[in-house]
């Protein structure tokens, strides 16, 4: 059991937003207005306070669109000078000459751009003209020394590109590419698309790719799990980053911009919210005795299907809780699971 521990907040996915200027097909908090009750400048600098205060060594901002926030260089900022590394997690569409120089001056340490298949592919389920635009974005800050990432979010058309567009990324200065599986939650719950892919060919695709020049290329971690290849796929090449389950309220946390606090900001819906910040102050929160149930007073004879008995299950405690749980409502259970 892990109910027993002490847990040390780690990192932090924050949704300063739902604004946003797509409305993806496959969006999963189904973005595109601000919420009018979203957090206010004094509210989001308080969190910023308290994520630092409890040791938090890293926020990634995320919407919606960062960018469609005024004031999300004074959150930046509140979080960069007390020492916590914040990334941004961009669709690239509204990139300037001026926001780059903003994102210097809040010493962001990254920024990852939404990239989702060559432009065909892409266009046809964000924005006509955003693939040019990211392609943009991502030459912008790559000329001015701000290191890149890409996020590409898979489903059953995009993954048959991965060779196409390993093929266009290597033209670009970026220093890691991530691909993670599209969950079937918020807009792709609409069954517009079909979310269902082959994690072993994804796996496969990564396995070829380990050792480029490029870049890093590896899996998110609601893809595996447990292969030959484990310890090399999630863009580590020395062969030692293991899955090691699902951290959502172990180390981990999500807030969105109404200041609901998840285990993960992945895990979008009612059932996880463990509390407000407009309520309970973080700690409150995080060291609630039953918080983060599901993964704190985890126990192996909670895995189900093909997870019970697994000799992993020690280890990956059935996977990803946000993936498992919408596709099919069965939190320990991986059913996609490439071992």
């Amino acid at each position: 059991m892990r109910n027993n521990v002490v847990y040390q907040l780690h990192s932090c996915v924050w949704e300063i937003t739902l604004a946003c200027c797509f409305s993806c097909n496959y969006c999963g908090s189904r973005a595109g207005k601000a919420r009018e009750n979203e957090l206010t400048t004094e509210e989001c600098l308080r969190v910023a306070e308290q994520l630092a205060d409890m040791g938090c060594r890293r926020v990634s901002l995320i919407g919606g669109e960062v960018f469609m926030r005024t004031d999300w260089k004074i959150i930046s900022k509140a979080l960069t000078d007390r020492n916590v590394k914040v990334s941004i997690i961009t669709n690239g569409y509204i990139f300037s000459d001026d926001l780059v120089v903003d994102i210097k001056a809040c010493n962001i340490e990254s920024i990852a751009i939404s990239l989702d298949g060559p432009e065909a592919v892409h266009d046809k389920y964000r924005q006509a003209g955003s693939f040019q635009r990211a392609l943009k974005a991502i030459d912008k800050l790559t000329e001015n020394n701000i290191p890149v990432s890409v996020i590409s979010t898979l489903h059953s058309e995009n993954v048959e590109c991965l060779d196409e567009m390993f093929e266009i990324l290597k033209t670009k200065g970026i220093f890691a590419w991530q691909l993670q599986a599209c969950s079937p939650m918020g807009n792709a719950s609409k069954g517009e698309l079909s979310t269902n892919i082959d994690f072993k060919r994804v796996i496969s695709f990564v396995e070829k790719h380990i050792h480029n020049s490029y870049f890093a290329v590896g899996v998110a971690d609601n893809i595996g799990y447990y292969t030959a290849s484990e310890g090399c796929i999630r863009g580590n090449t020395s062969g030692r980053a293991v899955y090691l389950g699902c951290r959502a309220g172990l180390t981990n946390i999500g807030i969105d911009s109404v200041g609901n606090v998840r285990g993960c900001e992945s895990m979008y819906d009612e059932a996880f919210v463990e509390g407000n910040l407009r309520e309970k102050s973080l700690y409150e929160i995080w060291n609630a005795p039953d918080s983060f149930a599901y993964n704190r007073k985890f126990t192996l004879d909670q895995l189900n299907g093909k997870c019970k008995g697994c000799e992993y299950g020690s280890w990956c405690a059935g996977g990803c809780r946000s993936y498992n749980y919408f596709t099919h409502r069965e939190m320990y259970d991986s059913l996609f699971c490439a071992k």
